[in-house]
């Protein structure tokens, strides 16, 4: 439907001074955080996790040399979307003088549109990824698990007991990131990098990374998480997060929290011959997903 006189009439009346609800201040792109962006050219993209050697045995003497067989063991499908919005002017709306106010403006909000979108969709990982969530990862269950099935047994990315964000929750993550292992139970040097908060945990999360005593004690100890350097990247608020308690931890585990783009944001505009309507268009391709599960650990608070 096209945007007409009867929707505008304000506009059409003389001594009009100001119009407004078109230009909000939006956020910054927080998805630049949590995701390592590549390039797609193709409908899908998948990545598949290979899980290398178990532990290498003793040879006794004289005796042959065990064998280990490598193997796939899930793969991760990224299928892009297509996201698009529009919106059109009347001719008539054009003839009455409308176009010149409202165009630029409208042409603004379809990019905020289309923006906010993206952090929306950037975030559904997490803000689903929980048990009981709809966001699975390659292997078959939700993103963050205490049961992603391995070679080796099982394996967690997030605590064994949901906590909501304080010193010793965060300690215990940095605690169970740091004992990682691989799909053979391999233990890998994985250290959280950069933690991911809703806007109502970050007054939390200054306290307990910027302090240099601990918080909420009166003893003199220092805050080991600030002295020892630990998530050296500090802390990210992501607006769009809906869980109010949640806390994630971005690792330095590689092919972890991808976004490809496979057709960046276009925009177009043509007249329509038979209504001589106006009609604006913006559309682009893009998915967000993981590979890699080691590459975030979470707790969805308590």
């Amino acid at each position: 439907m096209a945007i007409s006189r009867n929707q505008l009439v304000k506009e059409l009346e003389p001594g009009l001074n100001a119009l407004f609800g078109l230009e909000y201040k939006q956020y910054e792109n927080q998805t630049s955080d949590i995701y390592t962006t590549e390039s797609s050219d193709r409908a899908f993209e998948e990545e598949v996790m290979l899980s290398g050697f178990a532990q290498a045995q003793v040879k006794p003497e004289g005796g042959g040399v065990v064998y280990d067989n490598a193997q796939e063991t899930f793969t991760a499908r990224y299928t892009n979307e297509t996201i698009a919005l529009a919106f059109a002017i009347t001719e008539e709306a054009i003839e009455d003088n409308l176009y010149d106010r409202l165009a630029s403006r409208y042409t603004k909000a379809l990019a905020r549109s289309m923006a906010q979108t993206k952090q929306v969709k950037g975030v559904v990982p997490f803000n689903n990824g929980m048990p009981g969530g709809t966001f699975t990862s390659g292997d078959g269950v939700t993103l963050f698990n205490t049961a992603h099935p391995t070679i080796a047994g099982t394996f967690s990315n997030t605590l064994a007991t949901a906590s909501d964000l304080n010193e010793t929750s965060l300690e215990q993550s940095l605690i169970d990131i740091a004992a990682l292992t691989d799909e053979r139970g391999l233990k890998i040097a994985a250290k959280g990098m950069k933690m991911i908060i809703p806007s109502a945990l970050q007054f939390t999360a200054e306290r307990l990374m910027a302090s240099a005593g601990r918080v909420g004690t009166a003893d003199n100890d220092i805050n080991a998480i600030k002295s020892m350097g630990m998530i050296p990247q500090g802390y990210s608020v992501n607006n769009y997060l809906t869980d109010t308690d949640a806390f994630f931890i971005i690792t330095d585990v590689p092919n972890g929290m991808k976004h490809f783009e496979r057709t960046p944001m276009t925009t177009k505009m043509e007249g329509d011959f038979d209504t001589g309507n106006v009609r604006y268009k913006a559309r682009e391709r893009y998915v967000f997903g993981v590979s890699d599960y080691r590459g975030v650990f979470a707790s969805p608070g308590a």
